[in-house]
């Protein structure tokens, strides 16, 4: 049908980043150069390059996606702004902790540089997620008691009901995604070292330690506007 087909081999590996690069310029020349030629560049190497291309897209829309609807949700929940903004804030740091040390792990420790395009977005849905069901203890059991007992003395006492119970199913939960690490496939084991690691962190650290530290430092604007934040300290 008056097409043509040109098939070409590259100097670099197909699956390196040195060929994704070179897939990238020869498109870019060739929509320069003919824009009406209706050109296209397949193969191993431009199938990795969309591949990477519709996971930084997808990562994008989701991830901005997911903070607004989870954001709504707490402010219903809570009846408050400054809480959810808190909880969303010390979510996304926990997820950005767990990304960087899995980064530092598999390039400087398991030496195994690179990741799978979708790893990062599996595992922040799956930490954000996980995250907010302990927010919800936490947060909606601190509101409860600040009605009855002021702010400060709600917030310790919610840390204190609901603590042992966010730990252990933090711990639980991170050992059942370790058990995915077993499984000889670089995604799966990349994606359970980052959630298992970062179910650790949020469970051990941000919402035993950072959430409450923080509510008792904003104090009782933190449940502005709502009437847990006309409660007195």
């Amino acid at each position: 049908d008056g097409r043509v087909l040109v098939e070409a081999v590259l100097t670099v590996g197909p699956e390196s980043p040195e060929a994704v690069d070179a897939v990238r310029e020869l498109r870019e020349r060739l929509a320069e150069d003919a824009p009406d030629a209706g050109a296209l560049v397949g193969g191993v190497s431009a199938t990795d390059l969309d591949t990477l291309e519709t996971a930084r897209r997808d990562f994008a829309v989701v991830v901005p996606l997911v903070l607004v609807v989870v954001l709504l949700v707490l402010v219903v929940l809570l009846r408050a702004l400054v809480a959810p903004l808190l909880l969303m804030a010390a979510n996304v740091l926990s997820f950005a902790a767990a990304l960087g040390v899995g980064t530092l792990v598999f390039d400087h420790v398991l030496d195994l540089p690179g990741a799978d395009p979708v790893v990062p977005l599996f595992a922040f849905v799956f930490l954000v997620a996980l995250g907010i069901d302990y927010s919800i203890f936490l947060m909606s059991r601190a509101r409860e008691e600040t009605l009855a007992h002021g702010h400060r003395d709600g917030v310790l006492r919610a840390l204190t009901v609901t603590g042992g119970v966010i730990t252990s199913a933090g711990v639980v939960l991170a050992a059942t995604f370790a058990a995915l690490a077993v499984i000889p496939l670089l995604f799966l084991l990349q994606l359970a070292f980052l959630v298992a690691f970062g179910v650790l962190v949020d469970a051990l650290l941000v919402r035993t330690v950072l959430v409450p530290a923080l509510a008792l430092d904003v104090g009782p604007r933190t449940w502005w506007p709502g009437r847990a934040g006309r409660v007195g300290a």
